[in-house]
């Protein structure tokens, strides 16, 4: 892979963990208290939305601890 390529790749890495983080904060600054399933969905759908891939297992600790703590970690997207 030359340098420009990975360089490429590189800002599109970035790019991705800055939508989830955009996605993490929207959720939370919107949806704390609400039902789990709730901010799972809104979770779900955000990362969709900015085309950024997030086990299922991630999304289910990160609604709870939306729920729960009112915010989560934002996870690493690859």
């Amino acid at each position: 892979m030359s340098e420009q390529q990975s360089s490429a790749a590189s800002e599109e890495s970035e790019a991705r963990q800055e939508a989830a983080e955009y996605v993490v904060e929207r959720v939370e600054s919107w949806d704390e208290g609400a039902e789990p399933e709730t901010v799972r969905k809104d979770l779900e759908d955000g990362m969709a939305q900015a085309q950024v891939e997030v086990a299922e297992d991630d999304l289910d600790q990160m609604a709870t601890e939306i729920h729960d703590q009112g915010s989560t970690d934002t996870p690493e997207v690859e």
